[in-house]
């Protein structure tokens, strides 16, 4: 069992608290099987008026007045083609995120979808927190999209057990400056903070900035080489944090 002694636990989404397959066979075909009802009944509203520029920018548009001159019906399908065109493609672009966030909110508000957790994982993140240990969230899906996410689980609403939210706009996941940023945002030294990833190369960037670091080795994971190098955990039971 791998034991730490930390102030701070930092935990990615994906293959670490919920699985691949609940973003991947929910979440994203929300997205494509709604968007083209969403956008009409919400295209005036601030929220979505306020993502299109980013996501002209995401897909080459420099002006989004420009891309956007046509009626609305047209303006429409072209925000739909654009944004299921990134994901078609896997892009994890701001305005993207920040649009299929919008749209997830609806689902998660009228309840039709309710986010998954694997089994351990809430028992654990309230032990955790009651043991005085700050938890924060860095995913590449978007901070309201994450708060929407912990906020209507399967388990309920766990939103009070995290004090930050990090995304893309913090950096990728993948460079070692994003995790030496969240670290100043903790206020205390990055080797006092534990994170939890199942990818390899984000555990680098994060073990370069001082942390230390836990594989996330899931059911529907993708595969990791053998020689990782990193402590590894099946369930957050198996991981044992005390208050430093």
């Amino acid at each position: 069992m791998p034991s730490f002694s930390a102030r701070g636990v930092l935990l990615d989404i994906e293959g670490t608290t919920s699985s691949i397959s609940f973003v991947y066979d929910v979440m994203f075909p929300y997205v494509r099987d709604n968007i083209d009802e969403y956008l009409p009944q919400n295209w005036d509203s601030p929220a979505l008026q306020k993502c299109l520029p980013t996501l002209a920018k995401d897909i080459g548009e420099q002006d989004v007045a420009v891309w956007l001159s046509g009626s609305a019906p047209d303006n429409q399908r072209s925000v739909s083609q654009a944004a299921i065109g990134l994901m078609d493609a896997d892009v994890k672009a701001t305005g993207l995120k920040e649009l299929q966030g919008l749209i997830w909110k609806s689902g998660f508000h009228s309840g039709q979808m309710v986010a998954h957790l694997f089994d351990d994982v809430a028992d654990c993140i309230r032990a955790w927190k009651a043991n005085q240990l700050d938890l924060r969230i860095y995913s590449s899906g978007s901070i309201a999209a994450q708060k929407l996410f912990f906020g209507h689980t399967v388990a309920g609403d766990l939103l009070d057990q995290f004090s930050g939210h990090y995304d893309t706009t913090t950096g990728s996941k993948r460079e070692k400056d994003s995790y030496t940023k969240i670290a100043n945002e903790y206020g205390f030294p990055a080797n006092e903070i534990v994170f939890v990833s199942d990818v390899v190369e984000e555990l680098q960037s994060a073990a370069a900035a001082g942390m230390q670091t836990v594989l996330s080795i899931r059911d529907g994971n993708n595969p990791v080489p053998a020689n990782h190098g990193f402590p590894a955990i099946s369930d957050f039971n198996e991981l044992n944090i005390t208050l430093a």
